[in-house]
């Protein structure tokens, strides 16, 4: 199915918003991400469609938006499923726990920025 611009970045939203909702509600720590395989394949699954979607925004989505790192969200993907033996477990947790929550925050802001221009 193909989307627009406006369905892909809906579901990038919910995506991250469910992320963020997981490591909260499931009191997910850096320490746990580390230890816990089960763990592990819970959080990268909607790294992975993250990526995905964001790889798949029209060139003039992300033009409009410079400010958050489309090609770097979109190359973790790459690297989760290209190269998932070899991940660093301590870079996906700062990116869980530092970068998504401002992640989600411009989201937030892109989404509102999108609404009222529609």
């Amino acid at each position: 199915m193909k989307y627009s611009d406006g369905q892909r970045l809906e579901k990038i939203r919910s995506m991250t918003a469910k992320l963020l909702s997981y490591l909260r509600e499931e009191q997910i720590t850096a320490e746990i991400v580390q230890e816990k395989e089960p763990v592990r394949w819970a959080v990268t699954t909607p790294l992975y469609n993250i990526g995905e979607h964001v790889y798949y925004l029209s060139d003039a989505f992300k033009e409009k938006y410079p400010d958050i790192p489309w090609k770097k969200i979109s190359g973790l993907r790459h690297r989760l499923v290209h190269d998932y033996e070899n991940t660093n477990w301590s870079i996906i947790c700062a990116i869980l726990f530092e970068v998504l929550p401002d992640f989600y925050a411009k989201l937030e802001t892109v989404h509102k920025q999108e609404t009222d221009e529609s």
